[in-house]
């Protein structure tokens, strides 16, 4: 393939996921105030797009309750500065077995499984612009725990977001999940312009060489717009990375809690960064407005 680096960028930033990072830094916000906060500051630092989870005010757990993300999307919607709004659909999938010789009955700790409508009910309340997709199951870092998305389940959500006119971001851990969304889009579940965000570093998905990212790149339609990350000590060398190889750019507390050595981040200072990467590879940061443009987004 040959190098054909984006000239326009977008930077989305990942507000604060739903990993336990939050006893990692006191930067992660928590409360739907906190979150808001935290997306409308990376939004003055450039961020075009901000992707949000919601956690348990009280104890920073994971969460999927729909009036936490009522409260975030109406914080981040009356704000003084615009942005994409994009919520994550990632949630209740999580299936954590017994143990190594009796995986039945499961963890009930942790395991969170629901169905196609009550995983994206949230998205038919708030109507965000984009909202994600994981394309695939895996095995998802250490442990018992498995991410699971199922073939049937990822057409039945897929069909709701695009009769919602909610645009899809695909999430791909790996190659067949690239796969698959192609086959969401010949179906006709997703639709043109398909946004794919490339997911690269996750145990045990697709390891962030650049071989592998190569590969990924490689399996996106050329049709189709592609963002990238990754996460940890790899996490501020992936904006140049996928500028360089066509694409945008993703950054945030999700993935990757510091900003250097020791140094923990802020998601405004994280996207401060990546400004600085992007434009000094001679790209232009684009706003919200050229985004929706770009991927023909509904604003509300």
């Amino acid at each position: 393939m040959p190098l054909a680096m984006n000239r326009d960028v977008f930077i989305t930033c990942a507000v604060t996921g739903a990993g336990d990072t939050v006893s990692r830094s006191s930067h992660v916000p928590i409360t739907p105030k906190q979150i808001a906060d935290s997306a409308i500051d990376a939004a003055k630092a450039g961020a075009a797009v901000v992707h949000c989870h919601v956690r348990d005010p009280e104890t920073g757990a994971a969460s999927r309750r729909n009036d936490l993300y009522r409260e975030v999307t109406d914080r981040i919607r009356s704000a003084d500065i615009d942005v994409v709004l994009n919520l994550t659909a990632g949630m209740g999938g999580d299936l954590i077995f017994g143990d190594v010789e009796s995986p039945l009955p499961l963890n009930v700790k942790g395991t969170d499984m629901a169905g196609a409508s009550e995983r994206v009910s949230h998205i038919a309340e708030c109507l965000p612009e984009i909202c994600t997709l994981d394309c695939g199951t895996m095995n998802f870092n250490l442990g018992d725990y498995v991410m699971t998305n199922t073939p049937a389940m990822l057409r039945a959500m897929a069909k709701k977001m695009t009769d919602l006119g909610v645009r899809p971001e695909i999430e791909a851990f790996d190659t067949g999940h690239l796969w698959f969304a192609k086959q969401l889009a010949e179906e006709g579940l997703i639709e043109d312009p398909v946004l794919i965000q490339l997911c690269m570093g996750i145990p045990w998905g697709a390891p962030d060489d650049l071989n592998t990212f190569m590969a990924m790149v490689n399996n996106v339609p050329q049709s189709w717009t592609f963002s990238a990350f990754s996460i940890g000590r790899n996490a501020m060398a992936y904006p140049a990375a996928a500028v360089l190889a066509g694409g945008n750019v993703r950054v945030g507390l999700e993935d990757n809690l510091f900003i250097g050595k020791g140094q923990l981040a802020t998601n405004a200072q994280l996207v401060e960064k990546a400004v600085q990467v992007v434009e000094g590879m001679g790209a232009r940061i684009i706003g919200p407005e050229d985004v929706r443009k770009k991927l023909k987004l509904t604003k509300r």
